[in-house]
């Protein structure tokens, strides 16, 4: 099923609220810390958690909404309703997704960071 110009649209503006909702990086206890070695270690850490596959996770999620989407559109509607149900849980599986590849990045730097001496506040 090919997606509608609505449907592109809502994914891509739940692709830049996530983006604006992502965290802007660890807040560490900056006592005692050399802030050079600091942004060294953060960019390693950085390096790793680019290593999560956020694209992968989101198309995972993005395939699931659809089947429940069309499940759900199956019991309330007929095939109209079953397309638009599995495009509506298409996006929001998706998105859903994406989101949680995100905050698995953020959880991989702070690990690193923490692996590594800093006091992670956040």
């Amino acid at each position: 099923m090919k997606p509608s110009i609505k449907q592109t649209t809502l994914v891509a503006a739940l692709a830049l609220m996530l983006g604006a909702c992502a965290s802007k990086g660890p807040i560490i206890d900056t006592q005692g810390v050399d802030m050079s070695r600091y942004d060294q270690d953060l960019a390693q850490c950085e390096t790793y958690a680019s290593q999560v596959n956020t694209g992968e996770q989101a198309g995972k999620s993005a395939a699931a909404g659809g089947v429940l989407g069309a499940i759900f559109g199956a019991i309330v509607g007929d095939s109209s309703t079953v397309a638009k149900g599995a495009g509506v849980g298409a996006v929001a599986g998706g998105a859903r997704g994406a989101a949680g590849g995100e905050r698995e990045k953020d959880q991989v730097v702070k690990n690193c960071l923490r692996g590594r001496g800093y006091k992670v506040l956040n």
